[in-house]
């Protein structure tokens, strides 16, 4: 049973929820899929179970995503996907509300934060703060941001890739591009399509760019091979190819380059003694996103500057956002961040 001071970071994100419990450390780290019966609107399962049936549902069902590109794209469902994680983290027997932290890509409206505002506080929260996604990322990394010196956190996400520089606990500069791991699926199933006339599904797209999707076109990754089924768009029958991973580059070569674009503006648009900072320290990446293959060492050759990986890419923003809550009034002292709702 929890007592009165519990804290919860959720990491709401568009491919996963990562929920931090304070003094438990990540508690939960689930799909961002939710399966609903057409007819009713009732929900039949949540997360890994609702992701398995993904493209695989009979007529009645549907299993959808409901959070795209980092933004809430169906609200009702995504404060009950919220609801179903929270209760299941801490269990249903509170006491007391808890402080929750919820992670936001930079650059989102207003109107996109109220309604991730309101699907906490719906979903039980006594307070709901929102947490930018790069701060959140760059305390999980273990950076200090609290001093003033420049810091530079690349989180790439499944829907988001959040770009920016950190000094004296705030953001100085930053982007949010709306290209992350589920854009580089979507290249995946277009090149797919284009080059053998095969239509293949997310998860398929997703298997082949982690087993061997490559960012660098001369990569250790480069004479793997695998196959990948799918359905032949001339003959409608189900078909198995080949596919390389110096494939997988040329696929992949359109989302990676906006992303290259982005860290080069965000460092254009850097302060000169923050820059100074940058070529000592670097570059961090978080995020599922940054252990593509070779996308570290593509970045780091674009910018002429070191490029390091974080050591838990994918749970950094969700120890961040568990960080936030501990040191909540340095980051209000600093620019107001993060917000609150009651």
């Amino acid at each position: 049973m929890f007592g009165l001071g519990m804290d919860i970071g959720v990491d709401l994100g568009t491919a996963s929820v990562l929920v931090f419990i304070k003094g438990k450390g990540i508690v939960l780290n689930e799909p961002s899929v939710v399966a609903i019966d057409r007819g009713s609107g009732q929900i039949i399962s949540v997360g890994e179970e609702a992701r398995r049936m993904l493209g695989r549902t009979p007529g009645n069902i549907v299993a959808i995503r409901p959070l795209r590109e980092g933004v809430i794209a169906d609200y009702e469902t995504t404060e009950k996907m919220l609801r179903y994680f929270i209760n299941k983290a801490i269990g249903r027997r509170m006491f007391f509300k808890p402080r929750v932290m919820v992670c936001i890509p930079s650059g989102v409206t207003g109107v996109e934060e109220r309604a991730v505002k309101e699907a906490a506080v719906q979903a039980g929260a006594k307070q709901a703060f929102l947490i930018e996604e790069p701060l959140a990322a760059a305390l999980g990394a273990g950076l200090d941001i609290s001093e003033a010196a420049g810091n530079m956190i690349i989180d790439v996400g499944g829907g988001t890739t959040d770009i920016a520089v950190l000094s004296l606990g705030g953001i100085v500069t930053s982007q949010s591009l709306r290209v992350g791991g589920d854009k580089f699926d979507e290249a995946i199933i277009r090149y797919i399509r284009k080059e053998y006339n095969l239509m293949i599904g997310e998860r398929s797209a997703e298997e082949l760019k982690i087993t061997i999707g490559t960012a660098y076109p001369h990569s250790k990754t480069g004479a793997k091979t695998m196959d990948i089924r799918g359905r032949d768009l001339i003959t409608g029958l189900p078909k198995t190819i080949t596919v390389t991973a110096e494939e997988t580059n040329e696929a992949l070569s359109e989302p990676i380059e906006a992303v290259i674009t982005a860290v080069k503006e965000v460092l254009e648009t850097t302060p000169p003694e923050l820059s100074a900072d940058i070529i000592n320290r670097g570059i961090f990446m978080t995020g599922g996103g940054s252990l593509l293959d070779g996308l570290d060492k593509l970045i780091s050759e674009e910018t002429g500057l070191p490029v390091y990986i974080a050591d838990e890419p994918i749970s950094c923003v969700a120890l961040g956002t568990g960080k936030a809550l501990s040191i909540i009034n340095v980051l209000q002292k600093a620019h107001n961040f993060p917000k609150k709702v009651v």
